[in-house]
């Protein structure tokens, strides 16, 4: 079958899309839902068929936010039964950052002549990029409304000819990917069931997020085989609390969580290194002391947690790396505690007796069986009246309830002397690496290699193990060992209560991945802009190339 996909109807959609203001956790994304809704009603097929449109709520959504599924099915050779997945996202990130250009954020070519008048105010890059006249700029233009214009022009020209259309094509347009990827996490259990109920053989999922330069003065164009992972491996650090006025009688959980920063925070020793990939260091996304008030009184209390990023290292492993990590920090605060208190009493000229504490290290697992141990089973009904009250309450997020769950189990326990507890905090997204050891994997390997081989370009493409940026990507499979599950499971707060993976069914999918983007710069920036040329004449190719190489091999 051939098809061409024109570049001005690629762009024609690309700004509908982009002009339709999507921003993640308002209802503006109901709206943009609507718009990729109503494209495919506009299509005799699903005119036709009004089963293979369906819109997949976001489960108990304050929004009310949806994601389409949508389910092209050629004509040609009713027995391949092979489908491939495609997906993108329809939210984009806030407007606040474009000033009193907000209002144009969101139509690309009223901003991108806004910018072009006030030039000599951007980096020179930027500047550079307007005079070339090859870009166009607009929240959300390049991430990602540029892809899911690539999907649908895709999907709207086979749709002329499925008499000549071997296989299925299923298009997931998701909600809430710049946030908790509720609209992934809801269609996938979706997917699951179409292949069960459809007698699917799927092939491989492809995002069409975009893509963009690793390091200054990088023109190489990337594909992208298999995706970045993402824990929060996280920290609720009890200390003991005395008046400032004593000070050497208390712990400080400030400088317990100062260390475990020190030591985690742009760590290089913590990357993960995969075929020569490497992630990204541990960085920290949040610490504080969890005193609610001022005084005298230092804080008992204290937490942090850090984005850590994977190639190969599964839940168990990171907890126990952290573990090594929380007990070589309270060693080492300890030596310096005790050695200022030391050197302390020789200038006052009192005694030297070393402080009492002791380095204690649990995970969130260890210490529920310490306290249930305690308790018995009145701690679980209790915890159940406790976990109702915080449900109810929308103003805690996932972050927050998994915090709680921490902090009421340990005042549940008797010992109240120092100790770091190790927690994963959500959200959870695994990593997915394409080594060609399944039939699938190389399927989607030579599809992927085929698809480049054969594109004629100036660019330079590149192929890479794993796409670097969390995305919706990460779902489509999942660690099947039962120790890293149950490491998750265990140790995250919250898991199955207030926030939903479905695990079982990522297991199930098991696909393997690959992102195939549009290029652009500045992503989450006000200068945000998408390159015309390799966006609407290469990548497009590249993803329709993938994706018949997949559905007839």
């Amino acid at each position: 079958m051939n098809i061409t996909m024109k570049p001005e109807r690629i762009e024609e959609i690309t700004v509908m899309l982009t002009r339709q203001r999507s921003v993640t956790e308002t209802i503006e994304e109901q709206l943009v839902t609507e718009k990729v809704s109503h494209f495919f009603q506009e299509l005799d097929y699903f005119k036709e068929h009004p089963e293979d449109l369906m819109t997949i709520p976001a489960p108990n959504d304050p929004w009310n936010r949806k994601s389409v599924i949508s389910i092209l099915r050629g004509k040609k050779e009713p027995q391949n039964n092979k489908a491939v997945i495609l997906i993108g996202h329809t939210d984009t990130v806030g407007i606040s950052d474009f000033g009193d250009l907000k209002d144009f954020a969101h139509l690309p070519y009223e901003i991108t002549e806004k910018l072009r008048e006030r030039k000599d105010q951007l980096p020179e890059e930027v500047q550079i990029d307007l005079d070339s006249g090859d870009y166009l700029f607009g929240r959300g233009i390049f991430d990602m409304k540029a892809g899911n214009a690539i999907i649908m022009t895709l999907m709207e020209e086979i749709e002329k000819d499925l008499e000549n259309f071997s296989g299925t094509i299923i298009y997931c347009a998701v909600c809430d990917e710049e946030a908790n990827s509720v609209g992934m996490r809801s269609c996938v259990p979706e997917l699951v069931r179409l292949r069960e109920e459809n007698a699917f053989e799927y092939t491989a999922l492809i995002n069409t997020d975009y893509m963009t330069s690793e390091f200054p003065g990088d023109e190489n164009k990337y594909v992208y085989v298999g995706t970045v992972g993402k824990l929060m491996p996280s920290f609720y650090v009890v200390g003991k609390e005395t008046h400032v006025g004593e000070a050497f009688k208390g712990l400080d959980p400030n400088q317990l969580v100062a260390e475990l920063t020190k030591r985690i925070n742009l760590n290089t020793d913590l990357c993960d290194i995969v075929e020569g990939e490497v992630t990204l260091p541990p960085m920290s996304l949040k610490q504080q002391d969890l005193k609610p008030e001022y005084s005298v009184q230092t804080a008992k209390t204290a937490h942090a947690f850090y984005n850590f990023a994977t190639h190969y290292s599964t839940p168990d492993m990171v907890l126990e790396t952290m573990r090594d990590v929380a007990t070589a920090a309270f060693d080492a605060v300890l030596e310096d505690v005790n050695t200022q208190y030391e050197k302390y009493s020789k200038l006052s000229k009192r005694t030297f007796e070393p402080l009492p504490f002791k380095t204690k290290v649990m995970t969130y697992s260890e210490l529920y069986r310490v306290v249930r141990d305690e308790r018995g089973p009145e701690l679980d009904e209790q915890f159940e009246k406790a976990r109702q009250k915080w449900l109810i309450d929308e103003t805690i997020d996932d972050r927050d309830y998994a915090l709680k769950e921490v902090e009421w189990l340990q005042t549940m326990w008797t010992n109240q002397e120092p100790v770091i507890l190790i927690y994963f905090t959500p959200p959870y997204y695994p990593h997915i690496y394409v080594e060609g050891k399944t039939k699938q994997e190389n399927a989607l390997l030579e599809a992927v290699k085929k698809a480049v081989d054969t594109t004629e370009t100036d660019y330079q493409l590149v192929y890479k193990k794993f796409f670097p940026y969390i995305s919706d990507l990460s779902y489509a499979a999942a660690p099947r060992e039962a120790n890293a599950v149950d490491a998750l499971k265990l140790n995250m707060p919250g898991f199955g209560v207030k926030y939903s993976l479905p695990l079982e069914e990522m297991q199930q999918l098991q696909l393997p991945v690959v992102d195939i983007g549009p290029f652009g710069k500045d992503s989450h920036k006000f200068t945000e802009r998408l390159e015309k040329n390799y966006s609407f004449n290469i990548a497009p190719v590249l993803v329709q190339k993938t994706v018949f190489n997949l559905l007839n091999s």
